[in-house]
This record gives C-alpha cells, sequence and structure tokens, in this order.
C-alpha cells in the first residue's frame, strides 16, 4: 500500500520543486480561467507560512495591495494552475510563520534581505 501512494505522489510531484523559504519574496505565475479564455496573473508577494509536504504542500504569498489592504492566497505547489514560482529575493527571518505581518504596514512590515 506504501509503495502504492510514493508512486502515485511521484508521478504527480513536480520534478524540480523551487526552493522555498517563509520570508522570500516570490512571484507566483498563475493561470486564471475567464469564460473560455484562459491568461496568466502574476502574484508578488512574500511567503509568510510552509504547510505540508509531498503532494500537498501549500505556501501563503501576502501582499500589500491598493489603498493599504493586505491580500492573501494560499497556493498548491504540485498544482498545474501555478505555472511557475520565481524567488527574486531571501529575507533574514528567525520563525517559521510570519503572522506577525498581518499588523504591521509600511516600514514595520520590511524584512531584512539576507545576502548570500
Amino acid at each position: 500500500m506504501v509503495d502504492l501512494m510514493q508512486s502515485v505522489e511521484a508521478q504527480v510531484l513536480r520534478p524540480e520543486p523551487p526552493r522555498l523559504r517563509p520570508g522570500d519574496t516570490v512571484r507566483v505565475h498563475v493561470r486564471i480561467v475567464e469564460g473560455d479564455r484562459e491568461r496568466t496573473q502574476v502574484f508578488e508577494g512574500t511567503i509568510i507560512g510552509l504547510k505540508g509536504g509531498g503532494q500537498n504542500a501549500t505556501f501563503t504569498v501576502r501582499r500589500i495591495a491598493a489603498h493599504g489592504v493586505g491580500v492573501e492566497r494560499t497556493f498548491l505547489l504540485n498544482s498545474p494552475r501555478v505555472e511557475k514560482v520565481e524567488v527574486t529575493r531571501h529575507a533574514q527571518v528567525r520563525r517559521a510563520r510570519l503572522y506577525y505581518l498581518r499588523g504591521r504596514t509600511g516600514k514595520k512590515a520590511r524584512l531584512k534581505e539576507k545576502r548570500d
């Protein structure tokens, strides 16, 4: 039974998943279907949490939209709707979940960049 589960997950998983960490600023290219048309939409923001592993791995991205309104979206890492995930910068954080950013705006919500 375990071998069957592993073989099914191996078929569904991406061949090379991106190395994502909390605090990374990412650009997620998502396929959006509107009626009979299909287009790609880019959602750029900071990863505030990763959850799960294997086939069910998800990550939550937060960005500040117009008029200072925070928007969060949770993406399934292995979803066929997610075309690609680009990591634009890494931040130095000491937490696995950055939910405290929800209560901060402006300069207080900045994260220190990690230089490699």
